[in-house]
């Protein structure tokens, strides 16, 4: 069973007629939340707007590796199967889809709860097909393992799944741009496995999504890593700050919303801390690049001033020509939004149903997107810098 679709499609888009020299679709991590990514790369897809790059952090990481693992053709077909796959539990079967979607469909959103609490606590209890299961035995208090078994999850079985889904040799074609971040354990440091600069194999999208304490340290040439969400949940400034600068249109998908409700339980506070600790990053990076490229815009439009032969010769005008910059920069912006009945395991709740209304959402949101009047032209006030957000005002 399939999920819902909304009734109107997204329109063709003309990708030779855009003007931007790059097009990049940047993933933020939030586990379970990530069909939503899935949903919006599919309508992407349908409007006939291939990324040229892609930047993904955790789960957003792993649908990374599908996208670009896979031919135009077979992507939406690969995301699906890898959704539909890890959200069955590892080892007794779960409720048959077409009465969980009937449950759903007829209640309340307090029974709602109650039973993504169910399939939340199967997820830690079994973990998820192709994906991870509990360690048996468990890792105890003060006896040391080896760093890979330092976890409540052995992710074996991602590795497999991911070679048996993606292909690696494409993805290293470089056919379109892959970054994806991840922690080095023992500097502390974010670093970007990028297959511009070397050869990715399934440990990099593993590493990316290694959170601790769940899952352990992925070992990469000696080194180990963990989830890049630890340091920055959304790799946006990655593309960004790339060098040389270039005219992009970035589809910025965020799984965490930074705005949400005043929390009145325990359970509301462990919510919404989530919601603030993974968004956070993403309004910092937006308002510090719209600051900077105003400057640079301002700069260089000061530099057209000034003779041409003063330019070359001045040290000072050598040296703002350096950081001058007309380049222009779209952010659409797409965040999941929060039903009610949903609480602070959405990350881990594994339930096909409830993955299948986040694909739908995703799908539904860049639908919007693309059908707003204008939406996807260059800045034109001046700053260089814009972003568009469905739910929010643009600025």
């Amino acid at each position: 069973m399939t999920a819902a679709r909304p009734k109107t499609g997204t329109s063709t888009v003309d990708r030779a007629a855009l003007p931007y020299e790059v097009v990049a679709l940047v993933l933020q991590g939030g586990g379970a939340l990530g069909s939503y990514q899935a949903g919006v790369f599919e309508g992407l897809h349908e409007a006939g707007l291939p990324p040229d790059w892609i930047a993904g952090i955790s789960i957003g990481a792993l649908n990374t590796a599908l996208i670009a693992g896979n031919a135009p053709r077979h992507r939406v077909e690969r995301l699906r199967a890898f959704w539909e796959r890890i959200c069955q539990p590892a080892v007794f079967p779960a409720l048959p889809a077409l009465f969980e979607m009937a449950l759903f469909d007829n209640s309340i959103d307090q029974f709602r709860a109650f039973f993504t609490a169910t399939q939340a606590a199967s997820a830690v209890l079994q973990g998820q097909e192709g994906f991870f299961v509990p360690r048996f035995p468990p890792p105890l208090p003060g006896v040391e393992n080896h760093p890979d078994k330092v976890s409540w999850y052995d992710t074996s079985l991602l590795r497999d799944t991911l070679l048996e889904l993606c292909d690696f040799d494409r993805i290293n074609s470089g056919d379109i741009r892959v970054s994806v971040g991840a922690v080095n354990v023992g500097t502390g440091n974010l670093i970007y496995f990028d297959n511009a600069r070397m050869a990715l194999r399934p440990e990099h999208f593993m590493a990316s999504g290694a959170l601790p304490p769940a899952f352990a340290p992925v070992e990469i040439d000696g080194e180990y890593y963990w989830d890049g969400g630890l340091v920055s949940n959304t790799p946006l400034q990655e593309v960004l700050d790339a060098q040389p600068r270039r005219d992009t249109l970035a589809f910025q998908v965020d799984l965490w919303s930074a705005r949400g409700p005043l929390p009145h339980s325990m359970a509301e506070v462990a919510e919404r801390q989530k919601d603030v600790q993974y968004s956070s990053r993403t309004r910092q990076i937006t308002d510090m690049m719209q600051r900077e490229q105003r400057y640079r815009n301002m700069l260089h439009k000061l530099l057209e001033q000034v003779p041409p032969a003063r330019r070359k010769s001045d040290s000072w005008c050598v040296e703002a020509q350096q950081m001058a910059c007309a380049k222009k920069y779209n952010v659409q912006h797409l965040i999941y939004q929060e039903k009610a009945y949903e609480n602070h395991y959405k990350d881990y709740q594994f339930g096909l149903s409830t993955m299948r209304e986040h694909w739908a959402a995703g799908l539904a949101d860049i639908r919007r997107t693309l059908a707003v009047r204008n939406g996807l032209e260059p800045p034109a006030n001046g700053l260089g810098f814009v972003t568009h957000d469905i739910h929010r005002k643009s600025k």
